[in-house]
């Protein structure tokens, strides 16, 4: 037996300290201090009442960094506690901006064994766990929908989203803003987790994504049983509660989930106080009366998609359709119905049924096509519209993809469902900290990006952090590539900062 000869390399353990992998991720804790992620907490979360260990901001920022350097459990914050350079970093920076009594405490935690300014796992299972109380404790059973009650220090946590959803505002103002209504399956293996309608368990959290910004509007966490057209009207409202000051017009996209009518009317009628009506394309039921209407339709009526090299060819019609449920009174608002066909590749023989997860309907000459429908109360050209609507379908989509597996979404910490909330709510505040991130400090280049690319190049660096003349040193190899860059990203940061008054 001939023994394979080793490579020319050798492992062995230093003594050197300060070295860290995550170079870049200080960045992170400087965009969150300028836009005020810590006083956010402050003022929003309802106190835990013990009065004891770390500060709810402490534990609130230690989990958006363990989402931002790729950590997706609990455990995973030791990782970062032993990173010597990052314990250097936020050891230096824990205190800034602290009042004299708020200092004293942190450098009481910090005096403790370790000397590590990153709460542990059990303090961090004991902040979960304030999230979850008697009125989440409600009775949840298969085959029984159930909204559980969201917990106040929840409420606090999407009014802490809501202050990022601000500094966007603030630094790139919209009038418009268009949302995209989607939910998500989370696959659990949790004793307590119901299971969903592709028959696993899961929760299923319902998603409102403010597609200008790409950041998360409002997700209300949801057991895997309830449907997701489920009120859905009660999470659109909390939506448009939480967008800031100065958006005036808002427009909704959703599936067939949002084909349902006291929703429809909700929006075309203009209930909404503050932005009135709101305009929408949302997916259609392709019911047999729909189909009766449409087969009325004459050939000349069906015009072509624009389509790209390669695509598939489709054609567009407007329906001349009323559903009874939508008929309340003469002078109510108007729905136009409009459905696309697309001829399937591989048409099947006479007289055999076809059994496919889409509706079709024959076409005379044309043949057997795939049919979609939807509704709306836009009165724009209907090609455009249907490219308008379609948006949502790539980016409410991979934004599921972006918290589920590039962040911590995917793995949930608990059997109660409020800590299983919080958990995924703090995901989000990592998620749209990092959109603050590409808009404000990467560059317009980097806002399709996906966050393993951002870590690639920015967040996970090889650096060694020095303490030298009462400052900290964040040490790059001066011939890595992305350098320059963390440099220039962290003056466009400080860039961000208020002036100081005075």
């Amino acid at each position: 037996m001939v023994q394979q000869a080793a490579l020319p390399f050798k492992y062995e353990a230093s003594t050197t300290s300060g070295a860290t992998a995550f170079a870049g991720l200080p960045l992170y804790l400087e965009l969150s201090r300028v836009v005020g992620l810590r006083a956010l907490v402050e003022k929003h979360l309802v106190p835990r009442g013990d009065g004891q260990g770390w500060q709810d901001a402490d534990v609130v920022t230690a989990l958006v960094l363990l989402n931002l350097a790729g950590g997706d459990s609990v455990s995973d914050l030791e990782l970062l506690r032993r990173d010597d350079g990052v314990v250097r970093v936020l050891r230096a920076v824990s205190c800034a901006g602290l009042t004299r009594q708020q200092r004293r405490a942190k450098m009481r935690l910090m005096a403790k064994p370790g000397k590590v300014p990153l709460p542990s796992a059990s303090a961090v299972f004991r902040f979960l766990q304030s999230f979850h109380g008697p009125e989440q404790d409600v009775a949840r059973k298969p085959g029984t929908a159930v909204i559980v009650p969201e917990h106040a220090r929840l409420q606090g946590l999407w009014q802490v989203s809501a202050g990022l959803v601000a500094a966007m505002q603030q630094h790139r103002p919209l009038t418009e803003a268009t949302l995209d209504g989607d939910a998500t399956l989370i696959e659990t293996h949790k004793a307590a987790a119901l299971h969903c309608y592709k028959r696993f368990k899961a929760y299923q959290p319902l998603n409102f994504y403010l597609a200008e910004w790409g950041m998360v509007a409002y997700s209300q966490f949801r057991d895997g049983n309830v449907n997701c057209g489920y009120r859905q009207l009660e999470a659109l409202k909390r939506a448009l509660e939480l967008l800031p000051e100065g958006i005036g017009k808002v427009r909704l996209r959703m599936d067939t989930q949002g084909y349902e009518w006291e929703l429809l009317r909700y929006l075309a009628e203009g209930r909404n106080q503050r932005f009135g009506v709101i305009e929408f394309a949302i997916g259609a039921d392709v019911t047999p009366e729909l189909k009766k209407e449409v087969g009325k339709l004459q050939e000349e009526e069906w015009q072509e998609l624009p389509r790209e090299p390669g695509q598939v060819a489709q054609q567009w019609a407007e329906v001349c359709y009323v559903p009874n449920a939508s008929a309340t009174k003469k002078d109510g608002p108007q729905y136009r119905f409009l459905v696309t066909r697309e001829r399937l590749a591989q048409q099947p023989l006479p007289g055999v049924q076809l059994d496919l997860p889409f509706p079709t309907m024959q076409f005379g000459t044309v043949g057997t096509c795939k049919l979609h429908a939807m509704v709306t109360n836009r009165e724009i050209d209907g090609a455009e519209l249907i490219a308008w609507y379609r948006k949502r379908c790539g980016k409410s989509e991979e934004a599921h993809a972006v918290m589920k597996t590039d962040l911590a979404g995917g793995k949930l910490p608990s059997g109660d469902f409020g800590n299983n909330a919080a958990w995924w709510t703090i995901m989000l505040l990592a998620f749209n900290l990092n959109a603050l991130m590409k808009r404000l400090a990467l560059g317009e280049s980097w806002i399709d990006s996906r966050l393993k690319a951002i870590r690639r190049n920015v967040i996970c660096v090889a650096a060694r952090v020095v303490e030298h003349a009462r400052q900290v040193v964040v040490r790059l190899n001066e011939a890595h590539p992305s350098t320059a860059f963390i440099q220039e990203v962290r003056d466009r940061i400080l860039a961000l900062a208020p002036e100081p008054s005075g």
